[in-house]
């Protein structure tokens, strides 16, 4: 039995595919199984996977896409691992994540989600993502909804992250009807349960340089049964004795639902949400981006963006 399962969903990928594989078979430590859940892929992904010869791979090809959130779930159950990881077709990790990983789940036993800092990669440069743990923070257990709120900064993804199976299989994975925030969903249900443990040390690669054709939020607009922010309910109770989930989802609310406020898309719905805010616990303009009405808040952001876009042109 491996020590690690290793899922990647892949969906028309084939520009980055390979460093991705790479960075998994580049690992210090190798004893893990490989397991790629193709959603039908029609770009030549499925070509390049086919090139590696290890016996640590399975490649399991579905007819159709079946969403992210489906593909991770069925590679969880094809796995024989006790801890589960995760990597997007378009990221890499550095050649120690999973040595690190090991390491800290030993140091640390009975976790519920150990989980490393990461880069973010944008036009072609490496910055490490700025959540919101001190700086002389090694490693350790986090209150995952406080470090969250701070920054905004995702604390955990689905490319930093090991997962006890036992503890996936309690939460019943990823919620297939989530097309958008479906880990978030996920490190929440077993952060209100179990410890988090982070290491603050970055050992994963969230590629922001992916081409927009290749993301899977391109041309997409998100209805409110698929977006996350729409599905905080399932959380009410817990959100109504622990402030520190009350301030990170108010937090996201106001934050997240900016593109429907802005587009005028489901007022009704993205009301109903907004109604649920503490606006104590947000920055005083959301309250003038929620509050005001539409035909004053529409001309304001339209002006901020055409300032924004003249300074750009300025430096250039």
């Amino acid at each position: 039995m491996p020590y690690f399962s290793v899922i990647i969903p892949l969906y028309n990928k084939a520009p980055y595919i390979r460093k991705t594989v790479e960075s998994v078979f580049g690992q210090t430590f190798g004893d893990f199984e490989l397991i790629i859940v193709d959603n039908g892929s029609n770009d030549g992904s499925s070509e390049i996977v086919s090139q590696f010869n290890d016996p640590r791979l399975s490649v399991h090809r579905m007819e159709e896409n079946i969403g992210v959130s489906n593909a991770r779930n069925i590679g969880v159950e094809l796995s024989s691992a006790p801890y589960v990881t995760f990597l997007d077709a378009d990221d890499w990790w550095e050649s120690t994540f999973l040595e690190e990983m090991k390491g800290l789940i030993e140091r640390h036993p009975n976790v519920g989600i150990y989980g490393t800092k990461y880069y973010i990669v944008k036009n072609g440069k490496k910055r490490v993502a700025p959540i919101g743990v001190k700086e002389d923070f090694i490693e350790g257990e986090i209150n995952y909804c406080r470090v969250y709120a701070k920054t905004l900064c995702m604390p955990l993804t689905s490319i930093t992250v090991a997962i006890p199976r036992t503890i996936f299989d309690e939460t019943g994975g990823f919620p297939p009807n989530i097309k958008l925030g479906e880990d978030f969903i996920l490190w929440v249900q077993v952060a209100l349960k179990h410890p988090v443990v982070l290491l603050n040390k970055p050992l994963s690669n969230y590629n922001q340089d992916v081409d927009a054709s290749f993301r899977g939020t391109h041309n997409k607009r998100y209805d409110p049964d698929t977006f996350m922010t729409f599905h905080f309910n399932q959380f009410v109770d817990e959100e109504a004795r622990n402030h520190d989930l009350k301030m990170l989802l108010d937090r996201l609310r106001v934050y997240t639902l900016m593109n429907f406020r802005t587009s005028n898309l489901f007022p009704d719905k993205v009301q109903n949400e907004i109604c649920k805010v503490d606006f104590k616990n947000v920055e005083p303009i959301y309250k003038f981006y929620y509050k005001a009405p539409y035909w004053v808040v529409k001309p304001y952001l339209e002006s901020i963006r055409l300032l924004s876009t003249i300074k750009r042109k300025l430096k250039k």
